[in-house]
């Protein structure tokens, strides 16, 4: 099978989904199927080897100009080429914060208006470049954010285009009118175009189809899937009981929730002192929320807890299992109903259980893996209850940890989730 795999750069961050859509297409690839992992807006940044191509199109300084000046959607596609180098565009990571919200919801109104929209130079090159240059079997879309391309993929090549849902929900509703009720008009009109949607999970797809308007019956749940290479092995010696260490692996932002895990973690050492608990966060940090990691160091060092404290920063693959196998529980407690929780199945991939919120993906994933507990969400004291019963149960603890490693092990590797994906592309070419 020849799959183009449309995905989207995060202008040089480490991404979630990035990582995930390079982890399926590579396992995809390994089965013997020929795939196209193709960038846009900036190139994918993964902490595994990228297998995208070499070649980026709806360059996010092009996609921009196009949206502000009329001048650059008529210039020639070979001087777009040069706006769509690597270093410039992994460059707009520094401006990621200031593009204001006006701005945000225009361009978003154009992308997904497709064929109509300010860019449909930018469509006309990837379809040219499909239709010429790759010739797919099936495109699969990042997520419905592009639903707009659908239309005009299908009209050029004649081929099934499938399109995955990975908590775009959250962006539609951040944007504000009448931008966002005009974006969720156009996803719902173009949602027909796509053959088959895929949600990372039953929650979701029960949310997309309400959201989206569309039967439940077009929305196939696709699991996630890893990479399981060097996660669960043994590296070294266990940590021991004392201190306790509870991990965040997350983008540091507070819709990740990592002030709710500091309030839960300060309560915990008033509880048990401050020498028996030490609190470790890791994770992308964009500049437009340094004020906001800025106020939590400042509240740790008036708590008096700063050598509790330690901040990874951003970490790659190998630092990443290094940083979970140093852990005691994980805990990410979103404020937003999540909808995949990749960093949930990375832990329990390496023994380390969970304190999850009651709300989004994770209700499944801790019923399916065993691997830990649920709390209230939005509560430092439901979360400081929840890993002070996994702190004081060492016994408890280990069986949710090996329970949540054997499952996902089991159910949740790349190969099972391309195994799944497979079967979604084969029904629909059929």
């Amino acid at each position: 099978m020849k799959i183009a795999y449309i995905a989207a750069g995060a202008a040089g961050m480490y991404c979630g989904t990035c990582i995930h859509d390079n982890t399926l297409a590579a396992a995809l690839q390994a089965k013997g199927h020929e795939v196209a992992l193709i960038p846009t807006y900036t190139p994918i940044r993964t902490d595994e080897v990228d297998i995208s191509i070499d070649r980026i199109f709806f360059g996010g300084i092009n996609v921009y100009l196009q949206q502000k000046l009329a001048l650059f959607r008529h210039t020639p596609w070979l001087f777009d080429r040069l706006l769509d180098a690597p270093t410039l565009l992994n460059g707009l990571s520094r401006f990621s914060g200031s593009t204001n919200a006006k701005d945000l919801g225009e361009l978003t109104v154009s992308v997904l208006q497709g064929e109509d929209g300010r860019q449909k130079k930018e469509l006309a090159k990837l379809v040219k470049w499909l239709q010429g240059s790759y010739r797919p079997d099936i495109v699969q879309l990042t997520n419905s954010m592009f639903a707009g391309f659908a239309k005009e993929i299908k009209r050029a090549l004649d081929v099934p285009v499938v399109c995955a849902f990975q908590g775009e929900d959250i962006f539609l509703e951040a944007l504000i009118e009448p931008y966002k009720s005009h974006a969720l008009d156009l996803l719902r009109a173009r949602a027909p175009d796509v053959d088959a949607f895929i949600s990372p999970c039953r929650y979701y797809a029960e949310f997309m189809a309400r959201f989206l308007d569309i039967p439940i019956e077009r929305i196939n749940v696709v699991k996630l899937g890893l990479n399981l290479d060097g996660h669960g092995v043994n590296q070294g010696e266990p940590i021991g009981d004392t201190p306790f260490v509870i991990g965040y692996l997350a983008r540091i932002c507070p819709e990740k929730g990592l002030h709710l895990l500091v309030d839960a973690f300060h309560q915990l050492t008033q509880q048990v002192g401050a020498n028996q608990i030490r609190l470790k966060a890791a994770g992308y940090l964009n500049k437009r929320d340094e004020a906001y990691f800025k106020e939590i160091v400042k509240q740790i060092e008036v708590w008096g807890l700063t050598d509790s404290f330690e901040y990874w920063g951003e970490i790659d693959r190998t630092q990443k299992i290094q940083f979970l196998n140093g852990l005691h529980v994980l805990s990410v407690p979103t404020t937003y109903r999540e909808s995949k929780g990749l960093y949930v199945l990375e832990a329990l991939a390496n023994g380390v259980p969970v304190v999850q919120p009651r709300h989004g993906a994770f209700p499944e994933l801790i019923a399916e893996s065993g691997g830990g507990i649920l709390v209230d969400a939005h509560s430092p004291d439901a979360i400081a209850t929840g890993i002070h019963q996994l702190m004081t149960n060492k016994t408890h603890r280990r069986e949710l940890g090996s329970a949540g490693k054997e499952t996902v092990h089991r159910a949740y590797s790349d190969d099972a989730m391309a195994n799944a994906i497979l079967e979604v592309y084969s029904a629909i070419l059929r």
